[in-house]
C-alpha cells in the first residue's frame, strides 16, 4: 500500500509517501505562504505517486464535523490567506483518492499512540510547546473532537508569583500559550529559548506553567500517558522540572499507578520528530477503513 502524508504547519508543509506500517519512503518540505502559491507545489509532489489514500494533519482551527458543509476546511485561522480554505476537499478532488483529515497536533498524537511513546495505552495526550501550544487527545482509542477540537493551549492559568509579563496571546491575559510558548519566552526574557539554557529562573517559571496545565489535563481528561513535544521541550533539563511541578499542582489528590512513576508517565516523543508525518499515514489508513 502506498500512502500520502501532508503535515500542514503554519511555517512549512511536509509532504511524504509511506505505507501502512509507518515507513516513510520519501519526503519534502515546502514553505507555507498562501494557498495560491503553496497548494500547486503540494499537489505536484503527490501527482503520479500511485497513492491509495492521503492523510492531512493541518494547523487550525479546522472543521472536523463530517456533517458540516465546511468539513475539512481551515476556518478562523490568524493566517488570513488560509481562512475558509477547503483543504481536504481540494486534495480529494485533485487526487481522486480518500483523504483523512485532522489537526496537526492530533496527527502527532496519533503517530505517537500508533508507533511511539504512547503505543501501549489507549488514552494519552500529546502536547507541542513551540511557536504555539497545541494539544492532541486520544481517549479510549479515539481522537477527541467534540464541538470543534481540543484547544488546550488556551487553558487559563494562575500566575507564577511575581510574574507581571503581559500575556502574549491576543485573546487571553493568562493562558498557557501566551505565557509559556516560545514567543512568550522570547518576549519576556529578551532572548530565544535556546539562548537561555543556563538561566534557571526561566525554566522554573516555564515548568510551573506547564506543570499546572498538565495537572488540569490530568484531572479533566485522565490520560494514561502524556507526551511533550515541540521546540521548547528540546531543553533537556526542563522535563524533570515539569514532572516535579505537575506533582506539586496535583497536591497528592490522585493516587494511581501511573502517577506513582512520573518518569514513565510524562515523557518525550519517541519518533524522532516524525510523529506528525507518521500520524498522517495512519489518518489515511483510517479513512480507507471507513470507505
Amino acid at each position: 500500500m502506498r500512502i500520502g502524508a501532508l503535515e500542514g504547519g503554519g511555517t512549512k508543509m511536509v509532504c511524504a509517501v509511506g505505507n501502512e506500517t509507518g515507513k516513510i519512503f520519501e519526503r519534502v518540505s515546502i514553505p507555507t505562504t498562501t494557498p495560491e502559491e503553496t497548494v500547486p507545489k503540494l499537489l505536484d509532489f503527490f501527482q503520479g505517486k500511485d497513492l491509495d489514500a492521503l492523510g492531512i494533519a493541518s494547523f487550525g482551527p479546522v472543521d472536523l464535523n463530517r456533517d458540516s458543509g465546511t468539513y475539512g476546511y481551515i476556518t478562523t485561522t490568524p493566517k488570513l490567506a488560509w481562512q475558509n480554505f477547503d483543504f481536504r476537499g481540494t486534495f480529494a478532488r485533485a487526487l481522486n483518492i480518500p483523504v483523512g483529515f485532522d489537526t496537526d497536533v492530533n496527527g502527532s498524537c496519533l503517530g505517537e499512540t500508533t508507533w511511539g511513546a504512547a503505543k501501549d495505552v489507549d488514552s494519552s495526550i500529546y502536547i507541542t510547546i513551540g511557536t504555539g501550544v497545541g494539544v492532541g487527545v486520544m481517549l479510549e482509542g479515539r481522537l477527541l473532537h467534540g464541538m470543534l477540537h481540543c484547544e488546550g493551549g488556551h487553558v487559563i492559568l494562575k500566575r507564577y508569583p511575581g510574574d507581571e509579563f503581559r500575556c502574549n496571546c491576543p485573546f487571553h491575559d493568562s493562558c498557557l500559550e501566551g505565557l509559556a510558548a516560545g514567543p512568550a519566552i522570547e518576549a519576556r526574557w529578551g532572548k530565544k529559548a535556546y539562548e537561555l539554557t543556563e538561566r534557571q529562573e526561566v525554566w522554573e517559571m516555564e515548568a510551573y506553567y506547564i506543570g499546572q496545565a498538565l495537572a488540569d489535563f490530568i484531572v479533566t481528561l485522565s490520560p494514561k500517558r502524556i507526551v511533550l513535544g515541540g521546540g521548547v521541550m528540546h531543553q533537556e533539563h526542563l522535563l524533570p522540572l515539569v514532572r516535579r511541578e505537575t506533582a506539586k499542582h496535583l497536591g497528592g489528590y490522585l493516587n494511581t499507578r501511573e502517577l506513582q512513576d512520573l518518569d514513565s508517565y510524562i515523557v518525550l516523543p519517541a519518533l524522532n520528530d516524525n510523529q506528525g508525518v507518521m500520524g498522517c499515514l495512519k489518518l489515511a489508513v483510517m479513512e480507507l477503513e471507513r470507505k
